[in-house]
């Protein structure tokens, strides 16, 4: 959330910034009810002090009949202001988490995603002699993707993945660890990048929790929308919906030392989403599936590193990309589309050709100290002071995005799929073909 000190100071920007993202607010309210708030705890503080006055007076000797009437009325007095500002706090913090964070000034103003930007396209979109399949086509035909069997277990929207594509996810999953767990790899990224004076520091490879408490949920700003995520009956936990969220949680209510920042974290797990409102969407193939693995990047950063480990995750995008040679465009997010938390966000759109079309692989976000004021996350500086730290996040693979970009760009006449060359020494026997007769 935003404090409510830069609100008061910048009441215009901030209720701009919540019409450009389509949110709801009103800010002149929030600030009556702050200032009513503010005055509440001071008659509070008053009423408390009297109380301390006339109980330190009281112990000098018996207390009159006067005394214990004015004590008496300020223990009521007390508690109707205390009840009152109880019911104040509820509907100040109730506006505040609504105030969206700011957009960062090159953020395209738009009204839905229609109106987000393509900074450039990059990559030869591969010229088939066949009319390339989608996906599912290759999967099913080689039995590598079995939906029919997942159905009668789970229900829709779940698969069995199976064979060489678990083989070739496992590879994937290899390669990401291996790239960003290594300094070099990473300074090739930032020179790729062209970042200048970025740390080369190595990402820690996490395993995560798949569950998170509702209060850390709500604390990273991502419950909602809570019919997209799936909660665990008579229990404050719910199922993550991606590894940031219990990533980026991982030092709330820490004061962290400035001189280990920034901390970079690539975690794998299996995360879950309801899809809800996506019916008939996609329904073949597993581009919408309520369970998915996916390998996350999240990094805490001191606020003067923020946006360059922002511009970090994204030549990481750009350069994995570019290693496995898939076509893709990049896009700069507009303010409808980048989401109440975020500052600022970039995506990465991969050519499927079997769809014809361009679909979103990868996602950037720059939070700033938004998340971090929530999550109650700072750092120490060297005079001592505390400053909120600024969250990062990032997808390094989608992996059933990534099994669905391979297969349909590397895919052949006989149904067989080539292996990118940078995967195959992470494959079982060093396959360089799967699904070959």
């Amino acid at each position: 959330m935003l404090d409510i000190k830069y609100i008061r100071e910048n009441q215009e920007k901030v209720q701009e910034a919540a019409k450009n993202k389509n949110i709801e607010l009103d800010v002149t309210e929030l600030l009556k009810i702050d200032d009513k708030r503010k005055e509440l705890i001071t008659q509070i503080d008053q009423l408390r002090a009297e109380r301390n006055e006339l109980a330190a007076t009281a112990k000098s000797g018996r207390p009159t009949e006067e005394q214990i009437e004015l004590g008496r009325k300020l223990k009521e007095d007390l508690a109707d202001l205390e009840t009152e500002l109880g019911e104040l706090e509820f509907e100040y913090k109730k506006l505040i988490k609504a105030v969206p964070n700011i957009p960062t000034e090159d953020t395209p103003i738009g009204k839905s995603e229609e109106d987000n930007q393509v900074v450039y396209e990059w990559g030869q979109k591969r010229d088939f002699e066949f009319k390339p399949k989608n996906h599912w086509e290759i999967a099913q035909q080689r039995d590598w993707i079995d939906k029919d069997r997942a159905a009668k277990v789970t229900g829709a929207r779940f698969a069995y993945l199976k064979g060489d594509l678990v083989l070739l996810q496992m590879a994937l999953v290899q390669y990401v660890f291996s790239a960003l767990t290594n300094e070099e790899t990473l300074d090739k990224i930032i020179k790729f990048g062209k970042l200048g004076d970025v740390s080369k520091k190595s990402f820690i490879p996490v395993l995560p929790p798949l569950m998170i408490k509702t209060e850390i949920f709500d604390a990273m700003d991502r419950l909602e929308p809570a019919d997209d995520r799936y909660k665990i009956e008579e229990e404050e936990l719910w199922l993550q919906g991606s590894a940031e969220h219990v990533l980026g949680s991982m030092h709330q209510g820490e004061i962290l030392e400035a001189s280990k920042l920034p901390l970079r974290y690539i975690g794998y797990a299996t995360s879950f989403r309801r899809e809800a409102g996506t019916y008939g969407k996609d329904m073949e193939g597993i581009i919408r599936m309520h369970q998915f693995d996916k390998l996350e990047m999240e990094i805490i950063a001191l606020p003067e590193q923020g946006l360059n480990e922002h511009f970090l995750t994204i030549a990481i995008q750009e350069y994995f990309l570019q290693q496995l040679n898939l076509p893709y465009r990049k896009i700069l997010k507009c303010t409808a589309d980048i989401g109440k938390p975020n500052s600022r966000g970039v995506d990465m759109e991969v050519w499927l050709p079997g769809q014809n079309n361009y679909r979103e692989t990868h996602t950037a976000d720059y939070m700033a100290d938004y998340q971090a004021r929530r999550l109650k996350t700072r750092a120490r500086l060297k005079d001592g002071s505390l400053v909120y730290i600024h969250t990062i996040d990032a997808t390094a693979f989608a992996c059933g995005r990534a099994l669905v970009a391979i297969l349909e760009n590397y895919q052949n006449a006989d149904g067989s799929v080539t292996i990118p060359e940078v995967l195959r020494k992470f494959m079982s026997g060093g396959k360089e073909v799967i699904g070959g007769k």
